[in-house]
């Protein structure tokens, strides 16, 4: 397994995690939180598969379904304990984030779809799993309130489209855009910046 495996791995199991702990929080029973788990971790993947329409990645090995049922076992034995490591998934899961976002990137040129498909893409594979998240468990989704989450999917995008145009390495390309989702993302939370609401809604409530 290289790093960019063990990565992805990671990222996987930390999506996973946080889909079960909001699932929890729903009181949610052991299967209902692995389903929620589940989909987090695998929902913008299968989404950009199914648009590139090739067969989507977790039904070429069962790692990933593995993973997300470690993920449960580790909710269900820390339990309560699990708020102590609140900024380390925070870190696995930005770090998963913008590798979601230069694999759905990859995957879509590798399909030969043009550049701004593929940035698409890149944010659908980071993004997507954490709307179904949300629905399944009665939220509005978090991308859609206050979040700057998809946002900083396609600014990574855009990074690679750059650095692609410049003609970096392959490796820096990647590893730039990956870079610019976290940086974004840990800025974003860090000083509390997102979008403005859009007004208007309750003129026409009246």
């Amino acid at each position: 397994m290289n790093f960019i495996n063990f990565v992805d791995y990671a990222g996987t199991f930390a999506f996973a995690i946080s889909g079960i702990r909001l699932a929890s929080a729903k009181k949610f029973d052991w299967f209902g939180a692995y389903v929620v788990g589940l989909v987090t971790a695998i929902g913008g993947g299968t989404t950009r598969d199914l648009l590139l329409n090739v067969t989507p990645f977790w039904m070429q090995q069962p790692s990933y379904i593995i993973i997300t049922g470690i993920a449960l076992f580790v909710v269900i034995i820390i339990g309560k304990k699990m708020s102590i490591f609140n900024n380390a998934f925070f870190v696995f899961d930005t770090i998963g984030l913008g590798l979601f976002v230069v694999v759905g990137i990859e995957k879509s040129i590798e399909a030969g779809f043009p550049f701004w498909v593929s940035i698409i893409m890149g944010m659908i594979t980071g993004s997507v799993g954490g709307v179904i998240r949300d629905m399944l468990i009665n939220e509005v989704p978090l991308i859609f309130r206050k979040d700057i989450y998809a946002l900083a999917c396609v600014f990574g995008g855009i990074v690679f489209y750059l650095c692609h145009k410049l003609h970096f390495q392959p490796e820096i390309t990647q590893l730039l855009a990956a870079f610019s989702v976290i940086l974004m993302r840990i800025i974003a939370v860090k000083y509390h910046l997102s979008l403005p609401a859009l007004k208007g809604g309750d003129e026409m409530k009246k």
